[in-house]
């Protein structure tokens, strides 16, 4: 009854063709000030109709104005055997009448959801185009073939149907296909062709412009929960940092990350992140490639002294006082070594882990047993296959891990040295999933004497 017309021909949207009248019935509430309390009392009797208010402004056969509240389909208006006891008590007590009303709906009623179901094929409903990344302004559609012939018609309803969205794309290839930058190629289906966009994930800042650099809004939670085993203090190497969705929150909890992305533009984004966030003091950006970032960053941070004065600035009375009534000043200082690093590039990411072997060769003294010191921790995204229990790709996982380091590697507790946690991040497609593998940095691999 109150679904939109059908018009399975259509590919041009026409607004004008989604209208509709319904015969329905309405109390009329002779007293304004009762309409709340008529409204509790007639709760049986309302109709519910999600986005719909129940209360409407009527004129009664005068021209005069009033308010009634919108009846259920199964309430007759000249019918006293459809009306509740409660309804029949207030008509015969003179405080409302039962009235006929027509509702009228159009095109702003209806929902995206709505209207798409009502000009495609039926066949196609059970997986509609309903799914998609929101990035700022932009909507990032990754439409099946059997959708494009409605790509525009469907682009053009979301950009009507979804709140602060003026731009709609769809991928045409997949990301990183046509270049090393895990960019892709779109489409502009509708809207403003400006992809330049600020977002916000937790309490950061971000502004890149969308079809120059990697973002993903699905990762938030990746993000989060990867930042949240860092510790204050603690140095980060992020090798494949893209704009900082995991160095700018780390920097904001005082750890010293070393960020780097072989994007120029996502370089610059990151730049821009560091500063409009203000972590400058504690994120450093790099322009490299990651195999190369690997190795020279961690020889680098060895040979490295760096310090930040996080000392309160005094209030006007605390300068008042004398220099000895002064708090000591809080200087804090950068470890030599990493304890985590990260490789977010899930496509190649464990082709990297070569780059850790011989990592700390000739400097075993400066981890345990010799000191309190770690070995770092790995955190290296891949794609697998999916199964109910992911227990065949851990051990897939691992054994990649395994090949690439020339140590065996199994899964198991990441903590435990020669073991590997694996963790699922979510799902990529009907046959594919994307995990993080995290382990403690071998000693045998890290120390290892290489020949060059």
């Amino acid at each position: 009854m109150f679904r939109p017309p059908v018009n399975r021909a259509m590919r041009v949207l026409d607004r004008s063709f989604f209208k509709k009248s319904v015969s329905l019935a309405a109390a009329r509430v002779f007293d304004i000030k009762q309409i709340s309390k008529f409204r509790t009392d007639l709760s049986y009797d309302l109709l519910k109709l999600d986005r719909m208010s129940a209360v409407k402004t009527v004129r009664d056969a005068q021209g005069e104005e009033g308010k009634a509240l919108l009846l259920k389909p199964e309430v007759k208006s000249d019918d006293a055997s459809t009306w509740s006891p409660k309804l029949s008590e207030l008509v015969n007590a003179s405080q409302v009448a039962v009235l006929p009303y027509q509702l009228e709906m159009d095109y702003d009623y209806w929902n995206y959801y709505d209207i798409i179901s009502s000009i495609l094929p039926p066949e196609e409903h059970d997986e509609l185009p309903v799914g998609f990344s929101t990035v700022g302004h932009i909507v990032h559609l990754n439409l099946r073939e059997q959708y494009l012939p409605y790509k525009h018609l469907i682009a053009q309803v979301l950009l009507d149907k979804t709140q602060r969205v003026r731009t709609i794309i769809n991928k045409t290839d997949d990301v990183g296909s046509h270049d090393a930058y895990r960019t892709f190629s779109y489409e502009l289906l509708a809207g403003d062709p400006d992809l330049n966009v600020e977002i916000r994930e937790g309490n950061c800042r971000f502004r890149f412009d969308y079809s120059k650099v990697y973002w993903n809004s699905r990762l938030n939670t990746e993000h989060e929960r990867t930042v949240n085993k860092f510790k204050p203090g603690e140095a980060i190497c992020d090798v494949m940092a893209g704009v900082g969705p995991f160095a700018v929150p780390a920097g904001k909890k005082q750890c010293w990350v070393w960020a780097n992305d072989l994007n120029p533009d996502s370089y610059k984004s990151l730049e821009e992140a560091v500063r409009i966030n203000k972590v400058s003091p504690f994120v450093r950006p790099f322009n490299l490639d990651g195999h190369t970032f690997i190795c020279t960053s961690a020889a680098e941070l060895l040979t490295t002294t760096t310090k930040v004065d996080m000392t309160p600035k005094p209030s006007r009375l605390a300068k008042s006082k004398s220099a000895t009534t002064r708090p000591p000043p809080i200087i804090l200082t950068a470890p030599k070594t990493f304890a985590h690093y990260v490789l977010n590039l899930p496509a190649s990411a464990i082709t990297f882990l070569p780059a850790f072997i011989g990592l700390y060769a000739g400097h075993a003294q400066l981890f345990a047993p010799h000191t309190d010191t770690k070995l770092p921790m790995i955190h290296v995204h891949c794609f697998s296959t999916k199964s109910d229990d992911n227990r065949e790709e851990e051990r897939k996982i691992c054994r990649e891990i395994s090949e690439q380091l020339g140590y065996e590697m199994s899964p198991g507790d990441e903590e435990r040295e020669g073991e590997v946690g694996v963790w699922d991040v979510r799902d990529v497609a009907p046959q594919k999933r994307m995990f993080c593998a995290s382990f403690r940095l071998p000693g045998e691999v890290a120390f290892r004497e290489t020949l060059g």
